[in-house]
């Protein structure tokens, strides 16, 4: 048997046993994202929340996650992914339920933050786990699929809370405290399957045979001996590499981009003066058309050998639409350039996160990209503070989708400069 032969049904191994579990996981987390924007629009009023106040509560989620993602990837790479993934999944999945019962402001406050802590290091977690399974070659096109769970997730969590929100009064209880227990009981339930069938490393998993163990090993210290390392020792010296702090800061375009584009888009669309459960069917196209990116674009990066263009290229053509969606005239204009922004904001994020890990590995990888991405969904917590005082400030539809569509073209072309650095310390 040759050596690509190992290493397709190596890798084709990975996708059927492993890829559907975490794909399930990160559907069910996006979900409990996604829900925040639909019970808004009963949650508020009903608690008596401010359009301002409200998106900082929701905003909390990501301080959380900025400030326990690294602690928790460091603990997962201790722990091992089977145990530590199981407590994310039950905790945050516990936090959704209980925000069903918030009763004012604070409550919503604390529950939001909490909800921050008990998902960080789940999508970096992830993104390590990936370096311990996948020759680097296949990277990009196996976190595409990984994230088109999330989109699959907007496809079905949409209509879904629309739904739920017209539940409104059965059994006494909210439309929007239904898409908060709906949406968490999952979750709870998901961490008892996860302990009982992830294994935590490759050698753990009883669907490679010895042989194929043996490659994978080899393979993936053949390539980390090729790369320009951070310190494996003190994982929290990759903290300090210049590299991981340019890709960092780079990284939060990205998240300001869609999370700005999800958290307003069923406000958008409520516009239309459609009811919910039109809302959440309408909700549901852009982000097929997100699903055929992901599928796509990494795709396309992995078999021409190009990385640069697959991120810089989308990046501009959704920071454009994202202005054109608020200029054009007409609704079904609008909401097709919205569609188009929505594959363009996504699509590239795979290709992108084969950056960090082209020269990160071991436990300096599990902390930087946990840094990466903490830092990058700063970009959450800033959309959703900094687009309503915008639109409040302004009066202006324009200006928050400018400003959105500014910080993700600055994202796509400070990738240029990424990969000028990278390959000045690339070893010789």
């Amino acid at each position: 048997m040759s050596e690509q032969d190992v290493e397709d049904r190596v890798v084709g191994k990975f996708m059927r046993h492993i890829m559907p579990l975490l794909g399930i996981m990160y559907l069910i987390a996006y979900i409990d994202r996604q829900n925040i924007g639909f019970a808004k629009l009963q949650m508020a009023p009903d608690l008596g929340i401010s359009e301002y106040a409200f998106g900082l509560g929701a905003s909390l989620f990501f301080l959380a996650y900025f400030i326990f993602e690294v602690p928790s990837n460091i603990i997962m790479e201790r722990v091992g992914a089977r145990r530590w993934f199981t407590r994310i999944m039950v905790s945050w999945g516990l936090v959704t339920l209980a925000l069903a019962f918030t009763q004012n402001e604070v409550m919503f406050y604390i529950l939001r933050f909490l909800l921050g802590v008990a998902e960080a290091g789940f999508f970096p977690g992830v993104l390590y786990l990936m370096t311990l399974w996948v020759p680097f070659g296949h990277r990009a096109r196996m976190i595409g699929w990984f994230m088109m769970a999330s989109m699959i997730a907007n496809v079905v969590g949409a209509p879904i809370c629309g739904v739920l929100l017209d539940l409104n009064g059965l059994w006494g209880l909210a439309g929007w405290q239904w898409v908060f227990i709906i949406t968490g009981v999952p979750a709870i339930l998901m961490g008892f399957v996860v302990i009982i069938m992830l294994p935590s490393k490759p050698e753990d998993a009883g669907f490679y045979s010895d042989a194929e163990k043996d490659w994978l090993r080899a393979k993936l210290d053949a390539e980390d001996t090729g790369k320009s390392q951070t310190a494996k020792g003190n994982p929290f010296k990759a903290l300090t590499d210049g590299r991981v702090l340019l890709i960092a800061l780079t990284y939060v375009g990205f998240p300001l981009a869609a999370y700005g584009l999800s958290y307003w888009l069923p406000t958008v669309v409520k516009g239309f003066g459609v009811s919910n459960t039109m809302n959440g069917l309408i909700n549901m196209l852009p982000w097929i058309a997100a699903a055929w990116a992901l599928w796509y674009v990494p795709r396309r990066s992995e078999r021409t050998g190009e990385r640069t263009l697959h991120i810089v290229i989308p990046a501009l053509i959704g920071a454009v639409c994202l202005v054109l969606s608020v200029v054009v005239d007409g609704n079904i204009f609008k909401y097709v350039l919205l569609c188009i922004a929505a594959a363009m904001i996504l699509s590239p994020q795979p290709v992108f996160w084969t950056l960090p890990s082209s020269f990160l590995t071991g436990r300096g990888a599990a902390a930087g990209l946990a840094a990466i991405n903490s830092v990058g969904n700063l970009g959450g917590f800033i959309s959703q503070n900094i687009v309503p005082y915008i639109k409040v400030a302004t009066g202006s539809d324009l200006a928050p989708m400018f400003f959105l569509g500014a910080c993700l073209a600055f994202a796509g072309c400070m990738v240029i400069v990424i990969q000028m650095v990278l390959r000045k310390h690339q070893p010789t």
